[in-house]
């Protein structure tokens, strides 16, 4: 058994940071509904690098974070669909929305009127900035934040500055902090039959992610610089080497000692961090100077086996043709998907002994449970449906 199989979640939420939370969720178990407008659908199913997919709702965006949910439409914006939805919360466990702060309350959907109709329910709501403050109201994605947060601005080179990161990492990582929150909440109640308000914001994530930097800054106002593919201790860092870049890893100062015995230069040992950086730039010159010796797979392969952290800089596709991937079951494939054929996603970083994560079931066409749904509604209300 999953750990969330019998909880129900409602999910009105599009784009990233909302659908991929709760797919945390439906890989663990827990019966995900997905709520879409039918003439206004998420705008994820319409992105993505297939175009025939995007033009039938079916973007790689989209089947990224919606396996195992099922899929209804509904107008939120219509009294007879609303009460739809208040039915569905009534039988849920957990309610996740991510739209502008005060959109579901004025359409009588906020957590007042829902934990009314279901005082155990959570209920979370997922934004930009937060549902109070001065940014309260404003909108943004992923890009913008790194934008407000300062990420950018120490990504880079000290030439090239700031640089977005190239992952969407902000959304993802607010999906992950939001299936957290979800997962602490859903504990919590156990011990205290509650419902919970949950208020997750990307920027608040965002500073979250750049923790001990910000603690750098708080202690003595030093703003994180751009390093681009250095690191203030020279071990550590990306060098060109016969055919490619290797990414050293000699962090601390017991590897460092490793990495320089290793290279024939006990000589450059240094015996405290900050001879270390009083000596960066001759550290930078002399392994510039050993790496162009071999290529990044020699380094990688004779580094790894004397226990110093390095790799050859891989493209996606060349990590994902990686072995270890394949022993780790990060991707699920797909097979024979109506309408679609072959394709994999990510299904979770993680394994469990027994009753982990695992994809049940293809990610669904807009409106594909409609009916299916509603026949459960109206079994339950009898008394007669799984949850009634």
């Amino acid at each position: 058994m999953r750990p969330f199989e019998g909880i129900r979640v409602i999910d009105c939420t599009h784009v990233l940071a909302g659908p991929f939370a709760t797919y945390q969720l439906a890989v663990l178990g827990a019966d995900v509904i997905k709520v879409e407008h039918p003439d206004d659908p998420d705008q994820s199913r319409s992105n993505g690098t297939d175009k025939s997919l995007n033009d039938r709702n079916m973007g790689t965006a989209f089947l990224t974070q919606a396996s195992n949910k099922r899929s209804i439409t509904l107008d939120l914006k219509a009294e007879a669909d609303r009460e739809v939805l208040k039915k569905l919360v009534a039988t849920a466990d957990v309610f996740v929305e991510n739209y502008r702060p005060g959109a579901f309350e004025a359409l009588g959907l906020g957590y007042e009127a829902l934990s009314a109709i279901n005082p155990r329910l959570i209920y979370a709501s997922f934004s930009a900035f937060g549902q109070q403050g001065p940014r309260g109201e404003q909108t943004a994605y992923d890009h913008v934040i790194q934008a407000t947060s300062g990420i950018m601005a120490m990504t880079g080179t000290k030439e090239t500055h700031p640089v977005k990161l190239g992952s969407p990492v902000v959304d993802y990582s607010t999906g992950m902090t939001g299936a957290f929150a979800l997962s602490a909440a859903l504990f919590q109640r156990e011990r205290t039959g509650r419902g919970q308000r949950i208020d997750m914001a990307m920027l608040d994530v965002a500073m979250i992610l750049m923790s001990s930097l910000l603690t750098g800054y708080l202690r003595n106002g030093t703003h994180p610089k751009p390093h681009g593919n250095r690191h203030p201790h020279a071990t550590n860092g990306a060098f060109e080497t016969r055919d490619g870049l290797v990414m050293l890893g000699a962090s601390n100062l017991r590897q460092q000692r490793r990495l320089w015995t290793l290279l024939g230069r006990p000589d450059m040992i240094k015996k405290t961090n900050n001879e270390r950086d009083a000596d960066h730039a001759r550290e930078i010159a002399v392994l510039s100077e050993i790496m162009l010796t071999r290529t990044a797979d020699e380094w990688e392969t004779f580094l790894q086996a004397n226990h110093v952290p390095a790799a050859r800089v891989r493209t996606m596709g060349e990590a994902v043709a990686d072995p270890q991937m394949e022993t780790r079951g990060v991707i699920h494939r797909h097979a024979n998907v109506d309408g679609i054929g072959h394709f994999g996603v990510p299904l979770s970083p993680f394994k469990f002994a027994h009753g982990g994560p695992r994809i049940d079931t293809a990610p669904p066409a807009l409106g594909a449970h409609n009916e299916e749904v509603r026949h459960e509604l109206l079994q339950e209300a009898e008394g007669t449906g799984p949850r009634g």
